[in-house]
């Protein structure tokens, strides 16, 4: 990787984080970058859907199941768009599930960049396998300091 590609990982990185917190969810909140050609088309965090009221866990601080993650907010959204999201990368701040990992793999996605990993890896061996870069950015790096 380059040092060029490390800064800008870096710092769509940093974004991913901090729309992150747009979120209402309160058990986890979690934000995604679609970029292009080095320019944002879409961007998405976890919650309900459009019109729906924004509390993302039921009575026993469970996660209702309607909740969309962020990485299918992202897609949804830049399906919705004049963009492609075919050869960009997504930077998540917390590593795709299994059926997100379809969404990506599905959208033409060819770098997935996370920076928390999940206890249930399978999102991550199905994009492995279906060929798209991986890559973990330790959250904890991101002031500058080299990546892991």
């Amino acid at each position: 990787m380059t040092e060029k590609q490390r800064l800008l990982d870096q710092r769509y990185m940093r974004m991913a984080l901090i729309w992150a917190e747009n979120s209402y969810c309160a058990r986890r909140k979690v934000g995604a970058l679609l970029v292009k050609d080095k320019m944002i088309i879409s961007d998405g965090y976890n919650g309900t859907p459009s019109g729906f009221e924004n509390v993302c866990e039921d009575e026993d601080f469970k996660t209702k199941p309607y909740v969309l993650h962020a990485e299918a907010n992202a897609i949804t959204k830049v399906a919705r768009s004049n963009n492609s999201s075919e050869g960009a990368t997504l930077y998540v701040t917390a590593s795709p599930c299994i059926e997100c990992a379809k969404l990506i793999i599905q959208s033409g996605i060819r770098r997935v960049v996370y920076s928390e990993p999940y206890h249930i890896d399978d999102g991550l061996k199905l994009l492995e396998r279906a060929g798209i870069e991986v890559f973990f950015y330790d959250k904890t790096k991101l002031n500058g300091n080299e990546a892991k």
